[in-house]
């Protein structure tokens, strides 16, 4: 498996359907909202989550919030954190994991 890659298209949702859910995501996931998830991606800048619980919503957990000395979480693991910004321009929610890794 690659260190890196994209989500795969099957598991992200239709960006129509993440458009139509982009103000109810926002009120089910209010700055400082607890969350979990699963990684569907590996970029050099971060993770990209499936959220539980919320459908239609996409998170990011990039590395300017993770710890030094750490490394991002393995591809299909499940992590938790915390909601710390809301993207609009393309409907991400930003996340700070609580656990990163050890390297």
């Amino acid at each position: 498996m690659p260190e890196f890659s994209w989500p795969d298209r099957s598991l992200v949702p239709a960006s129509d359907a993440v458009d139509r859910s982009w103000p109810a995501t926002v009120s089910a996931l209010p700055l400082g909202s607890h969350i979990s998830g699963r990684v569907i991606g590996r970029q050099p800048f971060g993770v990209f989550l499936l959220l539980d619980g919320v459908p239609n919503a996409v998170g990011l957990a990039e590395i300017t919030a993770m710890p030094h000395h750490m490394q991002l979480p393995a591809l299909g693991a499940t992590v938790s954190g915390e909601v710390i910004w809301h993207t609009d321009h393309n409907r991400q929610v930003k996340i700070r994991l609580n656990e990163w890794q050890v390297t």
